[in-house]
């Protein structure tokens, strides 16, 4: 009679398990936010890195070619092999392209010697910004890292890159700063490919790091913390992979 019971009880702890806890799992693949911990059958990072995950899969660069301030073209396959940085951005940005700017050379200058690292920058207004005006812009702010290329040419396909190829926003808006709104946020990419990120303290990838907001700064005016600190860390451990 009592092994009647536990059967019974068993039956049921196994039944409100799948009416609960199942579906939760169900819904996090459909909506493709289970990172690379969640999944049983992938490996840890070797640096403690996340892949970002979207629909089942860690989520990569896609493929792309534009003419950089040098007049030459280049591939997302000639990033290949090296940690770089993505932004989006437009040399007449009154507001944050110039920090973003700084701290990326902040990160070349630190970097210097670092053969495997790169930046790419795609220029959201590229009927002004040319290789000669983007040439300009290099000289200005000090850009000689010969793997940081600033990216100009079609427009269509730099803003689907953002915003569909990223999820970086950037779009043309009258009333906003330059007529141009972006976001600032720079996106890590590993050797393969494949964009990389910390988590944040409930174990989710931030996915994108903050570009407009130095180290010196602190934090902005609505309180969000730096995070060029932590990005040149976790730089580092992709360089070490």
């Amino acid at each position: 009679m009592n092994k009647k019971y536990t059967y019974v009880w068993v039956s049921l702890v196994i039944l409100i398990f799948g009416i609960i806890v199942v579906p939760k799992i169900v819904d996090r693949l459909k909506q493709g936010t289970m990172v690379e911990n969640d999944r049983m059958n992938v490996g840890k990072p070797s640096s403690g890195l996340s892949y970002v995950i979207l629909n089942n899969k860690k989520r990569k660069v896609p493929a792309f070619q534009f003419i950089d301030q040098d007049s030459l073209l280049v591939t997302d396959k000639d990033y290949f092999g090296k940690v770089y940085l993505v932004e989006f951005f437009f040399t007449s940005c009154p507001s944050i392209c110039p920090v973003m700017t700084k701290n990326l050379v902040a990160l070349q200058d630190y970097f210097i010697d670092q053969d495997e690292f790169g930046v790419a920058s795609f220029t959201i207004t590229p009927k002004y910004d040319t290789p000669e005006v983007l040439k300009g812009y290099a000289e200005k702010y000090g850009i000689t890292d010969l793997d940081w290329h600033l990216l100009t040419g079609d427009k269509d396909e730099i803003y689907q890159l953002a915003n569909s190829g990223f999820n970086i926003f950037a779009a043309e808006m009258p009333d906003a700063p330059g007529g141009f709104e972006h976001s600032g946020l720079f996106a890590l990419v590993d050797k393969q490919g494949y964009i990389r990120s910390r988590k944040d303290e409930f174990g989710n990838p931030i996915v994108y790091y903050r570009g407009a907001i130095t180290e010196e700064m602190g934090e902005n005016d609505q309180g969000e913390k730096e995070q060029i600190s932590a990005l040149k860390e976790d730089i580092k451990k992709l360089l070490e992979e």
